[in-house]
């Protein structure tokens, strides 16, 4: 009997396992390649922020002039990306991340290759000029986009096909933040939502090559650098769930802002002669560029002053209020940039808070307010995307402190069961684009 015609099944494993065998390699391939793109994307932002607090400096001293150069240049960098992007490949527009999961749902068509470089350059500008999105979203969108070249190129079946567009989508997710394990813990709980071990194996060989070429580029240093923090004591768990509950509650507050913001420039866009979103939105973030520049950008810089400590009350207050208005504003021009970054400021931000409070109120608990603005960055990630798993993952990578995990996990269980107890919809939910194909 030929193997074909066996029916016991071997056949299928045969094909099966052989189609595997061919898909590690091509998922190594793709690890590699959307690693290279993903870290010159990074060094390409970084650049931009050099560069853009140099004009700032110089324009200091020019007076009117100067403010006329830093308003002009973001509200430009803006509007250009905003076109690009419109003009080029409109699935490129914000995060990417609520399309991808659209492909993998079989909702939408793949991405084009065109969306690959418009994600890029359309990136660069905005976050560039200063607009407070993060890097992740335009690497996960550009890692998925290589997915489906080498699916392509190389004829892969409909399953390999999605199995190499997720697994390019974390390695991409890997490469933006430094987190191999984050990245493959986010493809199986956010974008697939099931444990499949096609793609689990596929994506840990994309998210460790890509980690791998990404390191010669931008080094293995952790994104953050925190102090040692010890082990939390048993005690002191109650607060860690109150700041959970406080990251639920406000983390519901920035999904319903970010909401908003997307409204009301649509119907900014409609009511004007001309699309004018992108414009606005660069004239109010240069006009923050030029009075503070430190707020504006994707905030790596906030957050590690949280981590570091030393800030007080009332400048906490001030920095979270204005990035908490920022990031949907910013989201809402319509340009590429993703969620994440914008989110961990937040979240270290109002943990410190909440642990400067709690030292004074609870003097005996003895646990520094950095510990409680690390897990503040994992629960409010977790109340506005509904990923526990990812976020407490990406945040023990990022600043490499693995002391806090139950702590972690205590405060994302509150965070999730607030918004969930309110009725408020995964952020990734409610910004999915409509079904089409």
């Amino acid at each position: 009997m030929d193997v074909d015609e066996r029916p016991d099944g071997h056949s299928e494993s045969v094909r099966k396992e052989g189609s595997l065998l061919t898909l590690i390699p091509l998922a190594f391939g793709l690890g590699a390649a959307a690693g290279l793109l993903g870290a010159v994307f990074r060094l390409a932002l970084q650049w931009a922020d050099r560069f853009r607090g140099v004009v700032i400096d110089w324009a200091h001293g020019q007076e009117i002039f100067g403010f006329v150069v830093v308003v002009g240049a973001t509200v430009a960098a803006t509007e250009c990306a905003f076109r690009l992007v419109r003009k080029l490949a409109p699935e490129a527009k914000g995060s990417g991340i609520p399309n991808v999961e659209a492909i993998l749902r079989d909702e939408l068509a793949p991405p084009p290759p065109i969306l690959i470089p418009v994600k890029f350059f359309g990136g660069f500008l905005a976050m560039g000029a200063g607009l407070a999105l993060g890097r992740e979203g335009p690497t996960v969108q550009m890692g998925a986009g290589i997915g489906h070249l080498v699916a392509t190129t190389f004829r892969r079946n409909q399953v390999d096909a999605k199995a190499l567009l997720a697994a390019g989508a974390g390695a991409g997710l890997a490469t933006a933040f430094g987190a191999p394990a984050a990245g493959a813990v986010f493809v199986l709980e956010e974008l697939i939502r099931r444990f499949d071990s096609r793609t689990t194996i596929t994506t840990l060989c994309a998210s460790g090559s890509a980690i791998a070429i990404s390191r010669l580029l931008i080094g293995n240093q952790p994104d953050f650098q925190t102090g040692p923090v010890p082990y939390a004591a048993f005690g002191t768990m109650p607060l860690f769930i109150l700041l959970g509950v406080l990251a639920g509650y406000l983390g519901t507050a920035h999904n319903l802002a970010l909401l908003g913001a997307l409204e009301a420039a649509e119907r900014l866009g409609r009511w004007s002669f001309i699309d004018v979103r992108a414009a606005t939105v660069g004239m109010i973030v240069g006009l923050f560029a030029w009075v503070s520049p430190g707020l504006v950008g994707g905030g790596d810089v906030l957050t590690q002053q949280a981590l570091t400590g030393g800030i007080g009350m009332l400048a906490i207050s001030y920095l979270f209020l204005i990035r908490f208005a920022l990031g949907p504003l910013s989201y809402a021009a319509g340009t590429p940039g993703g969620l994440f970054a914008p989110l961990l400021v937040l979240g270290a931000q109002s943990g410190l808070a909440a642990g400067t409070l709690f030292s004074r109120f609870f003097p005996a608990s003895g646990e520094p307010p950095v510990a409680y603005a690390i897990v503040g960055m994992a629960a409010f990630f977790t109340a506005v995307v509904r990923s526990p798993l990812t976020g407490i993952i990406l945040v023990a990578e990022m600043t490499g402190c693995f002391t806090l995990f139950l702590p972690m996990l205590m405060a994302c269980v509150a965070a999730m069961a607030v918004p969930t107890l309110m009725g408020n919809a995964p952020i990734y939910d409610s910004l999915r684009p409509p079904r089409h194909i």
